[in-house]
């Protein structure tokens, strides 16, 4: 199967965008950041329920949840460096992994955190699944690149 990933240049772009919403998710919990603007909204209950209307609204939570999802998801699907034909089984592996990992932490979550806790965990779960297969992608690629070494290294030594 020939798929096509972005340029490497998006992997960069999609570091810089997690770093960036790092840096303002900080700002925000810590320091109380606040980007008050004017936003289209479809729907909006806050003390009174509005559809299809401009609302003026703290934009910052958004922006960051803007920030690390769009980050996470051009990291996701960009080029490596150096691409081999390896790479887009364990992007499959890495994938499926992350999606059954992601949804045990789910039912866990489901089983034994409730109220604002179990609210947290739904917004962790925004980018968890993005995080998650970063992760096992990674792991992946370091396991392929030890046992290639060593692979070489048995053979250059017969």
């Amino acid at each position: 199967m020939n798929i096509t990933f972005l340029p490497f240049k998006f992997k960069l772009l999609g570091w810089a965008l997690i770093v960036v919403g790092c840096f303002f998710a900080v700002l925000y919990n810590w320091f109380g950041f606040s980007l008050q603007i004017p936003a289209f909204a479809i729907y909006s209950s806050f003390l009174q329920t509005k559809i299809f209307t401009i609302i003026h609204t703290n934009f910052a939570d958004e922006l960051i949840l803007l920030l690390l999802i769009v980050g996470l998801l051009f990291l996701m699907f960009s080029e490596d460096r150096f691409e081999n034909r390896h790479l887009n089984q364990f992007r499959i592996k890495a994938i499926i992994y992350a999606i059954v990992t992601n949804y045990l932490l789910l039912i866990f979550s489901i089983l034994f955190i409730f109220g604002g806790g179990f609210m947290s965990v739904l917004i962790f779960n925004l980018f968890s699944i993005l995080i998650i297969y970063q992760i096992f992608f990674f792991f992946l690629k370091m396991r392929f690149k030890n046992n290639s070494g060593n692979h070489n290294k048995n053979n250059n030594e017969s």
